[in-house]
């Protein structure tokens, strides 16, 4: 869907790489040129990070994973950057992910909840539930977007639709036109989980 054949190609939570190695068989499928193509990642386990730089370098795939493993959110190794394509599959459901230093972070700046007395200005933050990291990954990667032109697609736990804690800024990515579709998969498709999913693209 999202066609990464030219650019900057980024997963904030990138395993050992196999989303990258797929993209780059799709390149070659359609006769692309791998070189052309920059990928960047993260990975918070150290054993999967060894793994991940091993598997892009054994098949000659540019690779920017950063000098160490370590979280997306507590210490985001790509702060600043500004990507083509995004596509991710984060753990569903995360927990443990924030902690307080997380509060004011930039990233969720501009998804303050409103106010609801003209008075008084809106909050300075809205930080994703603490209770799992689904929203969290969504503003995280839409951080990372180029404005003007970057697409990400990333499956989430059909659960996402309907938090109610994270209403508000569901509301506001469709207001503010980042969401262009969401895609309801069928069950089963997950070896270590039988729950349905849905992928979502934002542009």
């Amino acid at each position: 869907v999202i066609e990464p054949f030219d650019g900057t190609l980024y997963d904030p939570c990138c395993g050992s790489g196999g989303m990258f190695i797929q993209s780059t068989d799709l390149v070659k499928a359609k006769q692309g040129d791998i070189s052309r193509i920059n990928v960047y990642g993260q990975e918070k386990e150290a054993a999967t990070y060894r793994l991940a730089k091993m598997n892009l370098a054994l098949r000659g795939i540019s690779h920017h994973l950063g000098s160490e493993s370590d979280s997306t959110f507590t210490n985001d190794l790509h702060k600043g950057l500004y990507f083509d394509y995004i596509m991710a599959n984060p753990p569903f459901n995360l927990k443990g992910w924030y902690n307080d230093n997380l509060k004011d972070d930039s990233r969720w700046t501009c998804y303050a909840t409103p106010s609801e007395s003209k008075a008084t200005p809106p909050e300075s933050n809205a930080t994703p539930p603490e209770s799992n990291a689904n929203y969290a990954w969504i503003l995280h990667m839409l951080s990372h977007l180029k404005p003007l032109s970057g697409v990400a697609g990333f499956l989430l736990a059909n659960g996402a639709l309907g938090d109610t804690d994270a209403l508000e800024i569901r509301k506001k990515l469709i207001e503010n036109d980042k969401v262009e579709a969401i895609i309801s998969l069928p069950r089963e498709l997950f070896i270590t989980t039988d729950i349905s999913v849905t992928f979502w693209i934002l542009n």
